[in-house]
């Protein structure tokens, strides 16, 4: 299939993407809600697992559910959950601190992302050194994504500031965040000291950090191995899968969608994706596990910076390099 480039103005027309970044506090609250209430539910199923073999898998789907609360804290930065501007800060701040990520520092990194998405000198999220296959497994299993993040916070409480995508005139915020970030968490440990109680080990370290390999899915799906041109239709990666997880996700897996039109909602994603789906002649699109066995094939083969810059390496074996968005109920 011959390529073709699509300006954004020619996917949809001005009075389609009007209607399609209409905001909607309900829609935030029933989603936002929704995580929430999963989280109660499966963390008071977890305690009373509590002395049995049934706490392993309480403590998973915890620990997934937590994890996947960042696409909430993704989709809040962008400001698209709620109509009311100060409850996507009020909670992307509430959910940033649970993540140990900070909420403007996430914001930061990711406009630079969008703005750059697969510039290696740019990209807020793409600030690294290229993948070996022990260094790719590390990152999927969450050993160097922890030690990235906990580093992170406590150097830049130090005010120590490294990252390129951070302007000057932002570094004080970044700071600040930093530390009040880090006083939170020594409160919190203080006060479990105190008590002698181990519940925040239970209900929200551990399962977080141990089940971070499930999250990684979607985190490494959405542009490895695809071409760094600047073109959001070769450089950006949408997910083949369920209706629950696309909840779990708040959607993320429209994700070409998404990088074309970020102002569109999260439950908008799929009717614009739809719309798409009329105009462009191909989307990269995956399966998680498809994807992984390919990824780790490819880089046991040749590390990632052996792979040219406009190649695109990691491809389904179903569907060929380009291909037509699946029909999906």
């Amino acid at each position: 299939m011959e390529d073709a480039v699509f300006s954004r103005r020619k996917l949809i027309t001005p009075a389609e993407l009007r209607e399609l970044s209409q905001k909607s506090d309900f829609r935030g609250f029933l989603q936002l809600g929704s995580h929430f209430g999963s989280l109660i539910m499966v963390g008071y199923l977890h305690a009373l697992a509590m002395g049995s073999y049934w706490v392993l898998l309480t403590g998973f789907v915890l620990g997934v559910i937590i994890n996947f609360l960042y696409a909430g804290e993704h989709e809040l930065s962008h400001g698209t959950v709620f109509k009311t501007r100060w409850l996507n800060i009020f909670f992307g701040r509430i959910i940033g601190f649970f993540q140990l990520f900070p909420r403007d520092f996430d914001q930061i990194m990711h406009f630079a992302h969008h703005q750059w998405t697969q510039d290696w000198e740019r990209d807020g999220e793409l600030i690294r050194e290229p993948y070996t296959l022990k260094t790719y497994l590390l990152w999927l299993s969450g050993v160097t994504y922890w030690r990235n993040r906990v580093f992170g916070i406590v150097r830049r409480a130090r005010g120590i500031i490294i990252e390129p995508f951070i302007r000057k005139e932002e570094e004080g915020k970044v700071i600040l965040e930093s530390r009040l970030h880090i006083l939170g968490y020594v409160l919190i440990a203080i006060a479990s000291i105190y008590f002698q109680t181990w519940v925040v080990l239970t209900f929200w370290i551990l399962p977080m950090v141990l089940a971070k390999p499930i999250h990684q899915l979607q985190n490494t799906i959405e542009h490895l191995g695809l071409s760094h041109e600047d073109d959001i239709l070769k450089n950006t990666r949408s997910t083949r899968t369920n209706a629950v997880m696309r909840w779990l996700c708040w959607q993320m897996p429209y994700h070409t969608a998404h990088h074309t039109f970020p102002g569109v909602p999260f439950w908008k994603l799929k009717k614009l994706s739809e719309k798409m789906e009329q105009k462009v002649p191909y989307v990269h699109r995956m399966g998680w596990i498809e994807f992984q066995i390919e990824v780790i094939r490819k880089l046991a083969a040749k590390d990632e910076k052996d792979y040219p810059m406009n190649e695109v390496w990691v491809v389904p074996n179903s569907y060929g390099r380009d291909y037509r968005i699946p029909a999906e109920g």
